[in-house]
């Protein structure tokens, strides 16, 4: 029983990442395809960035270039190196067994040194653009640190908007995690890197991945299982956004580069995209 006509999924992938998915909503917005018409956005790590900013209507062209919380200088986050390699290296091998890596990560995220919460929350409050969920219904996951269990924030969670964000973009070794509610939360891509799963119930599911040609398609094939939509859309960077990219997609250096690789890109995909759009819009 499908009850949402459009759902929209959009994947981590770092500040670089979040970049390409802005340059693309902006460009397909400019091709007749409007991902903020979505019935329902679910934004997993950086991807919660831009979830935020579709699902209030805002015009994603504000983050062509980076946006620095008021009255900041601008010091990037604090990375803990150390912890940053020790959490790669259990997810490296986190395949046998995924909820004891999250387990472990967990811990690592716990011990790393990475600066205070707050200063992420308030990065994340000024890219999202808001501090008030939106009226469309948006999901973001996060993982609990002591646990590694997922929760999904939404409007109704008790989750300040900023908090949810900085929480599902919080990776271990970059960014603290984050509370809420008395728990500690970490980034909602160390279960899935869309949770494309959560649309379950649309007829029609674009997935945007910006991390498709660094991991095998085994897991987003399960999660498209349980979405069960009539159509999908999967959309990744395509050869000249992957070399835009560079080989680290934290690197901020990239920011513009990936944001115009997005714009350039949404001109074949608008053609790949509007008539599902417009098909599943068609069908109210």
């Amino acid at each position: 029983m499908h009850t949402l006509d459009r759902a929209l999924a959009l994947g981590a992938g770092g500040p670089v990442g979040a970049a390409w998915m802005a340059g693309l909503a902006c460009g397909l917005r400019h091709g007749g395809v409007d991902l903020s018409e979505a019935d329902l956005i679910v934004g997993t790590s950086t991807g919660a960035i831009i979830g935020a900013v579709l699902a209030a209507g805002q015009d994603p062209v504000r983050l062509a270039t980076p946006v620095r919380p008021a009255g900041s200088d601008g010091t990037p986050p604090q990375v803990d190196g150390r912890r940053l390699g020790e959490a790669f290296a259990v997810l490296g091998n986190a395949a046998s067994s995924p909820a004891e890596a999250r387990l472990r990560v967990g811990q690592i995220a716990l011990a790393a040194e990475t600066g205070p919460e707050q200063a992420h929350v308030e990065r994340m409050r000024a890219l999202a653009g808001s501090d008030q969920w939106p009226d469309r219904q948006l999901l973001i996951p996060a993982i609990d640190a002591e646990t590694g269990e997922q929760e999904v924030f939404d409007r109704a969670s008790g989750a300040p908007l900023p908090s949810a964000v900085a929480a599902s973009t919080a990776f271990p070794g970059i960014y603290p995690p984050i509370t809420i509610n008395g728990r500690r939360y970490m980034d909602g891509s160390l279960q899935s890197a869309t949770n494309a799963g959560l649309a379950a119930g649309a007829r029609t599911l674009v997935v945007i991945d910006p991390q498709a040609h660094l991991f095998p398609r085994e897991l987003l094939h399960q999660e498209l299982v349980v979405a069960g939509a009539h159509t999908v859309v999967t959309i990744e960077p395509d050869p000249a956004s992957i070399r835009a990219f560079g080989s680290d997609l934290n690197d901020r250096t990239s920011w513009e580069p990936a944001y115009q690789a997005g714009l350039r890109q949404a001109a074949d995909t608008a053609e790949q995209l509007r008539l599902a759009w417009k098909i599943a819009s068609d069908t109210h």
